[in-house]
């Protein structure tokens, strides 16, 4: 998809995506979900110490689902250096919350790193549209899930 050709809606979805994936990260700092503690290394956040942490507690609910159905994919390398799109492996996800955290990740990479010509529904705004919703809806029940709710909308 050309930039001159996404609508102004839908730029409007992705910055919102953008915005609240960063926020969460955010959050995930705050909150010391880091992915590395050691004194001098790089605040990164720590998406698998959080799956770790809030897996038990994680029910899935109508967007949950319905982003496991949606199921971005991912590009991989194939023969001769040819990109192929291929399904998220989720098969070494031990619980339910590790599989939506990878697929909101999927679709933040998908969007950061463009390029995305050949993906199955990437050129339909309204396949992307909904992915960007649901995404966003997913952030904020992960939010509250961990009690981020006052980092993740910005209230001190």
């Amino acid at each position: 998809m050309r930039k001159e050709d996404i609508k102004s809606d839908l730029k409007n979805l992705a910055f919102d995506f953008f915005y609240w994936f960063s926020r969460f990260e955010f959050s995930l700092k705050e909150n010391n979900f880091l992915k590395r503690d050691d004194n001098g290394e790089n605040a990164e956040p720590g998406w698998d110490k959080f799956v770790d942490q809030n897996s038990q507690k994680f029910h899935h609910t109508e967007q949950t689902r319905r982003l496991l159905e949606l199921n971005p994919k991912r590009q991989k390398v194939g023969p001769n250096c040819a990109l192929q799109w291929k399904s998220v492996g989720l098969e070494d996800c031990n619980t339910e919350l590790c599989k939506v955290v990878r697929l909101l990740k999927t679709i933040r990479n998908n969007l950061f790193h463009g390029g995305k010509h050949g993906a199955d529904g990437w050129d339909d705004p309204h396949r992307t549209k909904e992915l960007l919703l649901v995404g966003k809806s997913v952030l904020d029940q992960l939010a509250c899930l961990a009690s981020f709710e006052d980092d993740y909308n910005r209230f001190y």
